[in-house]
């Protein structure tokens, strides 16, 4: 795995963190209480945000008409990783999507 696909990776795991905490069934899951409004709408942006940004590093890796099929694969896999993460231990699935963005978003745009 290139450094690029693990951090399309990592970024498109926490996008999609985002998007899934943006539901009420899942953040009650995670934090037993349903989401206010504001913060739903936070996480969805952040989530939509964050899986967009998981597409540069593949656009710059492998061009355009590659990197976007590298993108989609980054972001199913995402989702198949949180989707076997999520029932079995919620809290480490957000703090894992916590780091990952943190991280991704650091090296996307502090590391050359």
């Amino acid at each position: 795995m290139s450094a690029a696909s693990a951090l399309a990776l990592l970024l498109a795991y926490a996008g999609m963190a985002g998007l899934c905490l943006a539901m009420d069934r899942h953040h009650a899951q995670v934090w037993g209480r349903d989401a206010l409004p504001a913060t739903r709408r936070m996480l969805q942006i952040l989530g939509a945000v964050l899986l967009a940004l998981a597409l540069w590093p593949c656009v710059q890796a492998w061009g355009a008409t590659v990197g976007v099929v590298v993108w989609l694969g980054c972001v199913s896999a995402g989702a198949l990783l949180l989707v076997g993460l999520l029932p079995y231990a919620p809290r480490l699935a957000v703090l894992l999507a916590a780091l990952g963005a943190v991280l991704g978003v650091v090296a996307v745009f502090v590391v050359p």
